[in-house]
Protein backbone atom coordinates (compact mmCIF):
# COMPACT_ATOMS: atom_id res chain seq x y z
CA UNK A 1 0.00 0.00 0.00
CA UNK A 2 3.07 2.49 0.70
CA UNK A 3 4.63 1.80 -3.02
CA UNK A 4 1.64 2.29 -4.22
CA UNK A 5 0.81 5.92 -2.74
CA UNK A 6 4.09 6.53 -3.73
CA UNK A 7 3.50 5.66 -7.32
CA UNK A 8 0.43 8.04 -7.84
CA UNK A 9 2.46 11.00 -6.23
CA UNK A 10 5.43 10.63 -8.46
CA UNK A 11 2.93 10.62 -11.46
CA UNK A 12 0.54 13.26 -10.91
CA UNK A 13 1.95 16.68 -8.79
CA UNK A 14 -1.05 17.43 -7.47
CA UNK A 15 -2.20 14.63 -5.11
CA UNK A 16 -0.81 15.28 -1.31
CA UNK A 17 -1.63 12.09 0.62
CA UNK A 18 -1.64 12.99 4.26
CA UNK A 19 -1.92 9.64 5.70
CA UNK A 20 0.11 6.65 4.80
CA UNK A 21 -1.51 3.36 6.01
CA UNK A 22 1.31 0.62 5.97
CA UNK A 23 1.65 -2.44 8.06
CA UNK A 24 5.83 -2.60 7.73
CA UNK A 25 7.02 -1.51 11.34
CA UNK A 26 9.51 -2.29 13.10
CA UNK A 27 9.69 -3.29 16.42
CA UNK A 28 9.83 -0.72 18.16
CA UNK A 29 7.73 1.56 16.05
CA UNK A 30 4.19 1.97 18.25
CA UNK A 31 2.69 4.92 16.54
CA UNK A 32 1.77 6.71 19.63
CA UNK A 33 1.27 9.57 17.93
CA UNK A 34 -1.55 8.22 15.87
CA UNK A 35 -3.42 7.13 19.07
CA UNK A 36 -3.21 10.90 19.79
CA UNK A 37 -4.51 11.59 16.49
CA UNK A 38 -7.93 9.61 17.11
CA UNK A 39 -8.26 10.93 20.51
CA UNK A 40 -12.10 11.56 19.59
CA UNK A 41 -12.88 7.81 18.89
CA UNK A 42 -11.21 7.07 22.42
CA UNK A 43 -14.31 9.06 23.64
CA UNK A 44 -16.57 6.66 21.83
CA UNK A 45 -15.34 3.93 22.63
CA UNK A 46 -15.81 5.06 26.62
CA UNK A 47 -19.49 6.49 25.81
CA UNK A 48 -19.64 3.07 24.21
CA UNK A 49 -18.58 0.68 26.94
CA UNK A 50 -20.87 2.66 29.40
CA UNK A 51 -24.30 2.83 27.41
CA UNK A 52 -23.79 -1.48 26.51
CA UNK A 53 -22.37 -2.02 30.55
CA UNK A 54 -25.52 -0.21 32.55
CA UNK A 55 -28.29 -0.52 29.36
CA UNK A 56 -31.66 -1.72 30.70
CA UNK A 57 -30.53 -1.22 34.56
CA UNK A 58 -32.07 0.39 37.32
CA UNK A 59 -29.46 1.94 39.74
CA UNK A 60 -26.61 2.36 36.18
CA UNK A 61 -23.41 3.58 37.52
CA UNK A 62 -24.09 3.06 41.28
CA UNK A 63 -23.36 -0.74 40.68
CA UNK A 64 -19.87 0.50 40.62
CA UNK A 65 -20.15 0.77 44.16
CA UNK A 66 -22.77 -2.32 45.05
CA UNK A 67 -19.57 -4.77 44.73
CA UNK A 68 -16.82 -2.74 46.35
CA UNK A 69 -19.01 -2.30 49.02
CA UNK A 70 -20.69 -5.56 50.11
CA UNK A 71 -17.12 -6.71 49.20
CA UNK A 72 -15.92 -5.16 52.09
CA UNK A 73 -18.79 -5.87 54.60
CA UNK A 74 -17.74 -9.79 53.70
CA UNK A 75 -14.11 -9.20 54.13
CA UNK A 76 -14.66 -7.69 57.70
CA UNK A 77 -16.80 -10.26 58.77
CA UNK A 78 -14.80 -13.24 57.88
CA UNK A 79 -11.38 -11.61 57.77
CA UNK A 80 -11.76 -9.30 60.65
CA UNK A 81 -14.48 -10.78 63.08
CA UNK A 82 -14.24 -14.49 62.48
CA UNK A 83 -10.35 -14.70 61.67
CA UNK A 84 -9.43 -11.85 63.50
CA UNK A 85 -6.84 -10.77 61.38
CA UNK A 86 -5.40 -7.27 62.22
CA UNK A 87 -5.82 -3.92 60.42
CA UNK A 88 -2.88 -2.11 61.79
CA UNK A 89 -5.49 0.02 63.54
CA UNK A 90 -7.25 0.90 60.37
CA UNK A 91 -11.23 0.94 60.40
CA UNK A 92 -12.20 -2.45 58.72
CA UNK A 93 -14.84 -0.53 56.13
CA UNK A 94 -11.82 1.94 55.34
CA UNK A 95 -9.36 -0.89 55.40
CA UNK A 96 -10.94 -3.17 52.85
CA UNK A 97 -12.96 -1.11 50.89
CA UNK A 98 -9.78 1.02 50.17
CA UNK A 99 -7.97 -2.41 49.41
CA UNK A 100 -10.90 -3.49 47.33
CA UNK A 101 -11.19 -0.35 45.27
CA UNK A 102 -8.23 -0.91 44.37
CA UNK A 103 -7.67 -4.51 43.48
CA UNK A 104 -10.94 -4.07 41.65
CA UNK A 105 -9.12 -1.35 39.20
CA UNK A 106 -6.36 -3.75 38.97
CA UNK A 107 -7.95 -6.38 37.71
CA UNK A 108 -10.91 -4.73 35.45
CA UNK A 109 -7.77 -2.88 33.39
CA UNK A 110 -6.14 -5.97 33.15
CA UNK A 111 -8.93 -8.44 31.85
CA UNK A 112 -10.63 -5.20 29.68
CA UNK A 113 -6.76 -5.00 27.93
CA UNK A 114 -6.87 -9.08 28.13
CA UNK A 115 -10.21 -9.34 25.99
CA UNK A 116 -9.29 -6.36 23.92
CA UNK A 117 -8.79 -8.21 20.42
CA UNK A 118 -11.99 -10.81 20.88
CA UNK A 119 -14.70 -8.06 21.87
CA UNK A 120 -13.54 -5.66 19.14
CA UNK A 121 -13.14 -8.68 16.41
CA UNK A 122 -16.08 -7.18 14.70
CA UNK A 123 -15.09 -3.99 14.33
CA UNK A 124 -11.41 -4.32 13.91
CA UNK A 125 -11.65 -6.57 11.15
CA UNK A 126 -13.88 -3.80 9.14
CA UNK A 127 -11.80 -0.74 9.67
CA UNK A 128 -8.75 0.67 10.14
CA UNK A 129 -7.89 2.79 13.46
CA UNK A 130 -5.17 2.54 16.04
CA UNK A 131 -5.99 -0.77 17.71
CA UNK A 132 -4.52 0.85 21.27
CA UNK A 133 -7.51 3.15 20.96
CA UNK A 134 -9.93 0.12 22.00
CA UNK A 135 -7.08 -0.76 25.58
CA UNK A 136 -6.60 2.80 26.14
CA UNK A 137 -10.68 3.85 26.18
CA UNK A 138 -11.90 0.80 28.64
CA UNK A 139 -8.63 2.01 31.11
CA UNK A 140 -10.12 5.35 30.86
CA UNK A 141 -13.56 4.19 31.70
CA UNK A 142 -12.16 1.92 34.79
CA UNK A 143 -10.21 5.51 35.81
CA UNK A 144 -13.53 7.06 35.45
CA UNK A 145 -14.94 3.79 37.76
CA UNK A 146 -12.62 4.49 40.44
CA UNK A 147 -12.94 8.21 40.62
CA UNK A 148 -16.83 7.52 41.62
CA UNK A 149 -15.82 4.72 44.16
CA UNK A 150 -12.99 7.16 45.66
CA UNK A 151 -15.65 9.71 46.09
CA UNK A 152 -17.38 7.33 48.69
CA UNK A 153 -14.58 6.38 50.19
CA UNK A 154 -13.80 10.01 51.31
CA UNK A 155 -17.48 9.81 52.56
CA UNK A 156 -16.35 6.94 54.51
CA UNK A 157 -12.90 8.59 55.53
CA UNK A 158 -15.04 11.94 56.71
CA UNK A 159 -17.14 10.01 59.19
CA UNK A 160 -14.55 8.13 60.48
CA UNK A 161 -12.11 11.08 60.68
CA UNK A 162 -14.80 12.91 62.79
CA UNK A 163 -15.82 10.22 65.12
CA UNK A 164 -12.24 10.46 66.39
CA UNK A 165 -10.80 7.59 64.48
CA UNK A 166 -6.88 6.88 64.21
CA UNK A 167 -6.32 7.87 60.41
CA UNK A 168 -3.58 10.19 59.83
CA UNK A 169 -3.51 11.02 56.51
CA UNK A 170 -0.52 12.50 54.96
CA UNK A 171 0.47 15.47 52.43
CA UNK A 172 1.55 12.02 50.34
CA UNK A 173 -2.15 11.87 49.51
CA UNK A 174 -2.10 14.47 47.23
CA UNK A 175 -0.58 12.11 44.66
CA UNK A 176 -3.09 9.87 44.36
CA UNK A 177 -3.48 10.30 40.74
CA UNK A 178 0.36 9.31 39.95
CA UNK A 179 -0.90 5.91 42.09
CA UNK A 180 -3.96 5.36 39.64
CA UNK A 181 -1.50 5.74 36.58
CA UNK A 182 0.76 3.25 38.51
CA UNK A 183 -2.00 0.95 38.70
CA UNK A 184 -3.52 1.42 35.96
CA UNK A 185 -0.16 1.28 33.34
CA UNK A 186 0.52 -2.20 35.27
CA UNK A 187 -2.72 -3.94 34.82
CA UNK A 188 -2.86 -2.50 31.39
CA UNK A 189 0.26 -3.18 30.46
CA UNK A 190 0.31 -6.92 31.93
CA UNK A 191 -3.19 -7.23 29.88
CA UNK A 192 -1.81 -5.96 26.73
CA UNK A 193 1.13 -9.19 27.02
CA UNK A 194 -2.38 -11.32 27.62
CA UNK A 195 -4.41 -10.07 24.72
CA UNK A 196 -1.69 -10.96 22.27
CA UNK A 197 -1.45 -14.18 23.40
CA UNK A 198 -5.42 -15.58 23.72
CA UNK A 199 -5.88 -14.64 20.37
CA UNK A 200 -3.56 -17.94 19.71
CA UNK A 201 -4.65 -19.97 22.86
CA UNK A 202 -8.27 -19.13 24.23
CA UNK A 203 -7.43 -21.36 27.33
CA UNK A 204 -5.24 -18.36 28.97
CA UNK A 205 -8.25 -16.45 28.72
CA UNK A 206 -10.28 -18.90 31.71
CA UNK A 207 -6.49 -19.28 33.18
CA UNK A 208 -6.61 -15.55 34.17
CA UNK A 209 -9.60 -15.39 35.40
CA UNK A 210 -8.93 -18.33 38.13
CA UNK A 211 -5.28 -16.81 38.71
CA UNK A 212 -6.86 -13.33 39.22
CA UNK A 213 -8.98 -15.01 41.85
CA UNK A 214 -6.17 -16.63 43.67
CA UNK A 215 -3.71 -13.79 43.19
CA UNK A 216 -6.21 -11.62 45.44
CA UNK A 217 -4.72 -13.43 48.58
CA UNK A 218 -1.75 -13.04 47.58
CA UNK A 219 -2.12 -9.52 47.68
CA UNK A 220 -2.33 -7.21 51.10
CA UNK A 221 -6.16 -6.56 49.51
CA UNK A 222 -7.91 -8.30 53.16
CA UNK A 223 -4.93 -8.40 55.15
CA UNK A 224 -1.87 -5.56 56.18
CA UNK A 225 1.90 -6.69 55.25
CA UNK A 226 2.23 -6.49 58.98
CA UNK A 227 0.26 -9.49 59.60
CA UNK A 228 1.85 -11.63 56.59
CA UNK A 229 4.00 -14.64 57.42
CA UNK A 230 7.43 -14.06 57.74
CA UNK A 231 8.71 -17.39 55.65
CA UNK A 232 6.44 -15.59 52.61
CA UNK A 233 7.86 -12.51 52.44
CA UNK A 234 9.53 -13.31 48.99
CA UNK A 235 5.70 -13.82 47.26
CA UNK A 236 4.77 -9.96 48.27
CA UNK A 237 8.13 -8.41 46.73
CA UNK A 238 7.27 -10.56 43.44
CA UNK A 239 3.75 -9.41 43.37
CA UNK A 240 3.85 -5.98 42.06
CA UNK A 241 0.41 -4.95 43.25
CA UNK A 242 1.51 -5.20 47.23
CA UNK A 243 3.51 -1.91 47.37
CA UNK A 244 0.82 0.54 45.30
CA UNK A 245 -2.04 -0.81 48.25
CA UNK A 246 0.34 -0.53 50.92
CA UNK A 247 1.87 2.67 49.52
CA UNK A 248 -2.04 4.02 49.68
CA UNK A 249 -3.07 3.15 53.11
CA UNK A 250 0.41 5.19 54.45
CA UNK A 251 -0.77 7.76 52.32
CA UNK A 252 -4.57 8.11 53.38
CA UNK A 253 -4.34 6.28 56.89
CA UNK A 254 -0.61 6.83 58.24
CA UNK A 255 -0.37 2.79 58.75
CA UNK A 256 1.68 0.55 57.07
CA UNK A 257 5.17 -0.06 55.89
CA UNK A 258 6.33 -0.64 52.10
CA UNK A 259 10.54 -1.64 51.95
CA UNK A 260 12.16 0.04 49.25
CA UNK A 261 13.07 -2.87 47.36
CA UNK A 262 9.40 -3.69 47.35
CA UNK A 263 8.55 -0.80 46.04
CA UNK A 264 11.99 -0.41 43.36
CA UNK A 265 10.46 -3.92 41.77
CA UNK A 266 6.53 -3.03 41.62
CA UNK A 267 7.92 -0.18 39.59
CA UNK A 268 10.37 -1.92 37.39
CA UNK A 269 8.07 -4.74 36.91
CA UNK A 270 5.54 -1.86 35.41
CA UNK A 271 7.47 -0.72 33.64
CA UNK A 272 8.88 -4.16 31.54
CA UNK A 273 4.83 -4.88 31.54
CA UNK A 274 4.13 -1.44 29.70
CA UNK A 275 6.97 -2.33 27.42
CA UNK A 276 6.61 -5.38 26.44
CA UNK A 277 2.76 -5.55 26.63
CA UNK A 278 2.88 -2.40 23.81
CA UNK A 279 5.35 -4.30 21.42
CA UNK A 280 3.82 -7.19 21.11
CA UNK A 281 0.00 -5.70 21.42
CA UNK A 282 1.64 -3.84 18.01
CA UNK A 283 3.03 -6.89 16.30
CA UNK A 284 -0.24 -9.10 16.91
CA UNK A 285 -2.70 -6.80 16.49
CA UNK A 286 -1.51 -6.97 12.19
CA UNK A 287 -2.43 -11.19 11.97
CA UNK A 288 -4.61 -11.35 14.79
CA UNK A 289 -7.75 -11.24 12.41
CA UNK A 290 -6.56 -13.85 10.71
CA UNK A 291 -6.63 -16.33 13.85
CA UNK A 292 -9.83 -14.78 15.56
Amino acid sequence: MKSTAMTKTSNNSDVQWSQVITSKRRLLDLHLRDVWRYRDLIGMFIKRDFAVKYKQTILGPLWYLVQPVMSSIMYAFVFGNLANIGTDGIPYMLFYYGGTMLWTFFTSCLTGAANCFTVNANIFSKVYFPRLTAPIATSVGHVIQLGIQFVLLMIFYVYYWLTGSPVRPTWYALMFPLLVMWIGIMGTGFGLIVSSLTTKYRDLGLLLSFGLSLAMYATPVVYPLSEAPTQFAWLFYVNPMSAPIELFRIWFYGAGFVPLNMLLVSLGTTALFAFFGLVLFCRNERTFVDVI
